[in-house]
């Protein structure tokens, strides 16, 4: 059967064939009621690592009055310091360990089945991944710096943020694999398994992915801006699997969109402590609802100048089946 593609003959097309082995590469244990056992397995662990370093890492910010604010609210102090931003990105881990156990105990497959048919990560997509949103997130920041100039030297030293450079990228790799794992990987193959259409294996993961993003902090109108930008870089990360039929291309991109937040400009009070320069927060005062749909059209652009990157034929950052792998 001849790979069916997307857009003949135009010069972004993306053929099928590596992602129909990786549909077809699931057992017959894949079934809707192992799915749902297995997804409650994944949150169950998630939402145990996360009580952990909530519980343990207060008490340990309390006893040992580690640096941070002090407003009294214990929590919502240690999650605000540095030190709970590392706690927290730590409890992801629950994640990687419920799927294992889901893939093991329900499916009674390897957790490597979710990497790509070859059940090993594309090494060279993943860095092409990585570099194309690096490019594209700084573009996007140069617009976001002409809508809203408001950007500050962030408080950490440059030693300090030298020190915690290798902890957070590693940190961050663990956030943001996990959540491709899951949603990229765990329902995506699954679902994709059972169901032909893509309304069913692609938007219904996209969605979830979207919906945790929601920040009770935001307006309705930033909220609504940030819900689409997101939902359409989660598009774009499933049209990276669908057009390699691995998970490689999607960690590099996820990483370096979180790492952009984490380490070099942040837009989030929460999670500001180790970036260099801090921008007005989204979850702030002041922003109009001109200002949400700048930005959701800053971050619809951005997207699709990622697509180009890792899609165009042309492009040196194109992704493709070929790539090299991870052991």
């Amino acid at each position: 059967m001849r790979p069916e593609s997307v857009r003949q003959g135009s010069r972004v097309t993306i053929e099928n064939a590596a992602f129909e082995r990786y549909r077809r590469s699931p057992n017959e244990k894949t079934t809707l009621p192992r799915l749902l056992c297995g997804t409650a397995i994944v949150i169950a662990f998630w939402m145990a690592a996360t009580a952990v370093v909530l519980f343990a890492g207060t008490y340990a910010y309390i006893v040992w009055r580690l640096p941070g604010p002090s407003t009294g609210k214990y929590m919502q102090d240690f999650l605000a310091s540095p030190i709970g931003i590392l706690s927290a990105l730590t409890s992801f881990a629950g994640i990687w360990i419920g799927l294992l156990v889901a893939m093991r105990l329900m499916h009674g497959e390897p957790l490597s089945a979710l990497f790509g048919a070859t059940r090993r990560v594309a090494r060279g997509d993943f860095l092409k991944g990585l570099v194309a949103v690096l490019i594209t997130s700084l573009f996007s920041e140069v617009l976001l710096y002409w809508l809203q100039p408001e950007i500050a030297r962030g408080p950490i030293a440059l030693s300090s943020w030298l020190l915690f450079l290798v902890p957070i990228v590693l940190l961050a790799l663990l956030q943001t694999s996990s959540e491709e794992m899951l949603f990229r990987g765990y329902l995506l193959r699954a679902l994709a398994y059972r169901f032909r259409s893509p309304l069913i294996w692609a938007a219904l993961p996209g969605l979830l992915f979207t919906s945790l993003h929601w920040s009770s902090a935001s307006t309705l109108a930033i909220n609504a801006c940030v819900l689409v930008s997101i939902g359409a870089f989660a598009l774009l990360l499933t049209l990276l699997v669908y057009a390699t039929g691995n998970l490689g291309a999607g960690l590099g991109a996820h990483l370096g969109n979180n790492l952009t937040g984490f380490l070099l400009i942040s837009h989030q009070e929460g999670y500001n402590s180790f970036a260099l320069l801090n921008a007005k927060p989204l979850e702030g005062p002041g922003w109009t609802n001109w200002d949400a749909v700048l930005i959701a059209a800053i971050g619809i652009v951005s997207t699709l100048l990622t697509m180009l990157l890792l899609l165009h034929r042309r492009s040196p950052l194109k992704v493709g089946a070929s790539g090299q792998s991870l052991p």
